[in-house]
This record gives structure tokens, C-alpha cells and sequence, in this order.
């Protein structure tokens, strides 16, 4: 009898491991930089839903993703308003659908990395002109913190 058990046993933790390997790939813990430096809102809305995907299938828990905004991608946190300010700027794609896709993401521990050397270049005023971005939010150089991040075991994907 207590074989017969030892195999039902064996059995059932056998089927629950198959179980959860088909419904887990368990990828593990992931860092991840995505690089974002394009003013296509079509094509950043795009790199918004690839990092949504990407915690659907690794899980929030499991990540550690940074998105790094330089050149024209700061147009993704641009607010509309403020392209009437920003004159080397050719479009700004905060809009209410990308800023809720923004926030749902932050909701979710993703951070949005600002270059400094941007926002001084094109002189944009950080809390007046960009969405849900501060001070805080700066890196010195885009690429320099992309080559930084990867130096510390970030993958890099620019979508």
C-alpha cells in the first residue's frame, strides 16, 4: 500500500511540475535597457507595448527595465502643448493614450531615463514641458548611460 502511494505521490508532483513548465518558462531575473531615440509615435507606442509584453512573460518581479529617451525620443514625453516652445522638436507624443501607457508601465517599477544633454541642447523645461518627468529622472548622457547600464549586465534592445 505505502508503494502504491509513493508512486500516486510521485505521479501527481510529476504532472504539476509539467504543468507549470508549460505555463512558466520561468526566465528568471532580467535587467533591460530599452533605447529610445526615434519621434515616431507610432513606432514608440510600439516599444511601449514590447515592454508591456516583456513583463506579461518574465513578470514585473522578475525585471528590471530602464528606457532611456534621447535626441527625438524625449518627443515620447513631450507634451503637446509645449512644441510651440520647443522649436527642434518636430512632433511631441505625449498624448493622453501615450501617457497612460506610461504610467501603467511605471506602475509596474519601469523607469524612463531623460538626457541632460537634450534637454539642454533643445532647451526643454523638464517639469514644464515633458510628461510625469523630473529632475531625478536625468542621466548626464543617453548613449553614455546605455553603455553604462549594458557595462552592468543590461541586455539592450531598441525596438
Amino acid at each position: 500500500m505505502n508503494r502504491i502511494i509513493q508512486i500516486l505521490i510521485m505521479a501527481i508532483i510529476t504532472s504539476l511540475s509539467f504543468s507549470c513548465m508549460a505555463n512558466d518558462q520561468n526566465y528568471g531575473k532580467q535587467k533591460v535597457v530599452y533605447h529610445v531615440n526615434y519621434d515616431n509615435a507610432t513606432k514608440q507606442s510600439s516599444a511601449l507595448r514590447n515592454i508591456q509584453n516583456h513583463i506579461n512573460a518574465v513578470g514585473a518581479d522578475n525585471l528590471d527595465i530602464r528606457v532611456v529617451m534621447h535626441g527625438n525620443g524625449l518627443s515620447m514625453i513631450l507634451k503637446p502643448e509645449a512644441l510651440k516652445e520647443t522649436p527642434k522638436f518636430k512632433s511631441a507624443n505625449a498624448d493622453q493614450v501615450m501617457s497612460q501607457k506610461i504610467d501603467k508601465l511605471k506602475l509596474q517599477g519601469v523607469s524612463f531615463k531623460v538626457c541632460a544633454n537634450t534637454v539642454k541642447g533643445r532647451q526643454v523645461n523638464i517639469e514644464k514641458h515633458l510628461y510625469d518627468a523630473s529632475n531625478a529622472d536625468t542621466v548626464p548622457s543617453g548613449v553614455a548611460e546605455l553603455a553604462h547600464l549594458q557595462g552592468q549586465g543590461f541586455s539592450y534592445l531598441r525596438p
